[in-house]
C-alpha cells in the first residue's frame, strides 16, 4: 500500500484529497498546523501530523514521523486579496513563506529518500490565477507563479527522469526511476475538463499516479 503525505489538510483541496485517498485504500498522512483528529474519519491507514511548512524543525519532525513517502502533495497555502499598494509587506512575506518557500522546503526534505529509492511523486499545487488575469491578487499570484518557475527549472537539474503536467490548479511532477528524458507538457495539454473542485482535483491526481 502506497503512502501519500498531503500538506494543508485542515480544509479545501488538502482535506478532500486526504478523504479521497483514504477511500482508495492508500496510507494517508494528513498534515496541518493544528491537528484536528475529527477532521477525517478514523482509519488504521490514516495519520494526522502537525506540520508548519515555514518551520524547519517542524518539517524535520514530520518527515521523520512519516517514514517512507511515495507521494508528496505540496498543497499548504494562504491567500491574500486586495489592492497591492495597501497590502502590508509583512503579510506578503508571510504568503511567500508558506506558498513558495514552504513548497521548496518540503521538496528538499523528501528528495533524498526518493532519490535513494529512485521513485516517488511530488505534486506542487499552484493556482488558476497563474493562467489568466485575476483582479486584486498580485501578491498571491506571484507566490504561485514562482512555484511554476521553480518546478520547471528544478526538473532540469534533478538528473533523474521526470514528467510534469500543468493543470489549472495542480502542477504534477512525476519521477520515474532513472530514465533521463524529461518531457514538459504545456498548460493547455491537459486532456479532459480542468479540475474545478477539490473532489475533481483529487480524482484527477489519483488518475495520474
Amino acid at each position: 500500500m502506497k503512502t501519500i503525505l498531503i500538506t494543508g489538510c485542515s480544509s479545501g483541496y488538502g482535506l478532500e484529497s486526504a478523504r479521497y485517498f483514504l477511500s482508495r485504500d492508500w496510507n494517508v498522512i494528513a498534515t496541518m498546523r493544528t491537528p484536528r483528529e475529527d477532521a477525517l474519519p478514523r482509519a488504521q491507514s490514516l495519520r494526522i501530523l502537525s506540520l508548519d511548512v515555514t518551520d524547519e524543525k517542524s518539517i524535520a519532525a514530520a518527515i521523520k514521523a512519516a517514514g517512507p513517502i511515495d507521494v508528496l502533495v505540496n498543497n499548504a497555502g494562504i491567500g491574500v486579496v486586495g489592492a497591492f499598494e495597501v497590502t502590508p509587506l509583512s503579510h506578503i512575506r508571510k504568503v511567500f513563506e508558506t506558498n513558495t518557500f514552504g513548497v521548496m522546503a518540503m521538496t528538499q526534505a523528501v528528495i533524498p529518500q526518493m532519490r535513494e529509492r529512485r521513485s516517488g511523486v511530488i505534486v506542487n499545487v499552484t493556482s488558476s490565477t497563474t493562467l489568466a488575469p485575476f483582479p486584486l491578487a498580485a501578491a498571491y499570484t506571484a507566490s504561485k507563479q514562482a512555484i511554476l518557475g521553480f518546478t520547471l527549472r528544478w526538473l532540469t537539474s534533478l538528473g533523474i527522469s521526470t514528467f510534469m503536467r500543468s493543470w489549472s490548479n495542480p502542477d504534477t511532477l512525476r519521477r520515474r526511476g532513472s530514465r533521463r528524458i524529461p518531457r514538459f507538457a504545456s498548460k493547455n495539454s491537459f486532456r479532459g475538463p480542468m479540475p474545478t473542485s477539490p473532489l475533481q482535483f483529487s480524482q484527477s491526481l489519483r488518475d495520474r499516479l
